[in-house]
């Protein structure tokens, strides 16, 4: 009977010491980069990821910012409140709903329309470019107050109606003009806009354009058939954006309302002409920082969270029957 011979069992050694220095020295420049970016993690921690939860817990509270009075648990008090027993907020509601509707969507058409132009100049074309521009540079309190002075009942723009025989509005000082202002505000500023639309324009392939003229295509059917497709992804773009901004439209409205009529106090020139000029954000900061009613403020802000959210949920389920991508789907 023969033996068989058996090789020795190599010992199970750990990892090879260069792999050991390879990770080692992978941890270290991780360390690097987490310190770089801890003073971003911190300011994002601090200020962005703790206020969100801050205002939700306190929109479930009856907590007044500088009140002596202990916080309370109040439930779904606060959202109640908004929906049954306030008129100002329905109103600051309808105001903002008017500025999606009438705002957005002539923005995004002005901005289409002053590219297309911008397309068909041969001379000058950078000059054109930059005057669109420029009125985007200014800033968003200098360009209200400098539309506050030329849209004075008395103002330059009324005279100008006036010596052509027509009675201009009160602008800022009327009701019913007081938010087809704030549109005219936005039109004049609409160059960073127009200027994605004419990139978007400029990228259209030319061959497109040259097939349809054999066709026999005119001006309009291009444009239908291949600048519009061409530029769907800006158009939706433009919409979704302009969406999110205007139900978030504060600025401009607090400088106009504050300032075209001076002589009220501030709580009273919030909203100025008769609510017209009240719009969602603003009534969040008159009930959170004039008022100090926070967890009533914090119920407002989480719910326009949630129709923003909802908006733009719809927004994109849409854009798959309309947005065409590089390849024509």
């Amino acid at each position: 009977m023969t033996s068989v011979a058996t090789r020795p069992a190599i010992p199970v050694r750990g990892p090879a010491p260069a792999a050991r220095r390879r990770r080692s020295a992978s941890k270290a420049r991780w360390w690097v980069v987490v310190g770089f970016l801890s003073p971003f993690l911190i300011g994002l921690a601090l200020f962005v990821v703790y206020p969100v939860f801050a205002t939700l817990y306190y929109s479930f509270t009856n907590y007044q910012a500088g009140s002596y009075l202990a916080t309370r648990w109040v439930g779904f008090e606060n959202y109640r409140n908004l929906f049954t027993q306030s008129t100002v907020f329905w109103e600051a509601v309808r105001n903002t709903l008017w500025m999606v509707a009438i705002m957005v969507p002539l923005q995004t058409l002005w901005a289409i329309f002053t590219a297309w132009i911008l397309t068909r100049v041969k001379r000058g074309a950078v000059i054109y470019r930059t005057i669109f521009f420029l009125p985007a540079m200014v800033p968003i309190v200098a360009t209200a107050l400098a539309f506050i002075v030329m849209l004075n009942p008395v103002g330059p723009l009324n005279s100008i109606l006036g010596h052509a025989g027509i009675s201009g509005p009160g602008w800022f000082s009327d009701a019913a003009w007081a938010k087809p202002s704030l549109v005219l505000m936005a039109l004049w500023t609409v160059g960073n806009t127009m200027i994605l639309f004419l990139a978007a324009m400029l990228d259209v392939p030319t061959a497109l354009y040259e097939a349809a003229d054999i066709d026999g295509a005119n001006a309009w059917q291009k444009f239908r058939h291949i600048t519009l497709p061409g530029i769907s992804p800006v158009i939706f773009f433009s919409l979704l954006t302009g969406m999110i901004y205007t139900f978030q439209y504060f600025t401009e409205a607090f400088v106009a309302s504050g300032s075209a009529n001076p002589i009220l106090s501030s709580n009273q020139s919030i909203g100025y002409p008769q609510d017209s000029l009240l719009f969602y954000t603003t009534e969040i900061y008159r009930q959170g920082f004039q008022y100090f009613k926070t967890g009533y403020a914090s119920a407002m802000a989480w719910v326009l969270f949630v129709v923003i959210l909802a908006f733009t949920l719809v927004q994109f389920r849409l854009s798959r029957y309309w947005v065409h991508n590089e390849m024509g789907d």
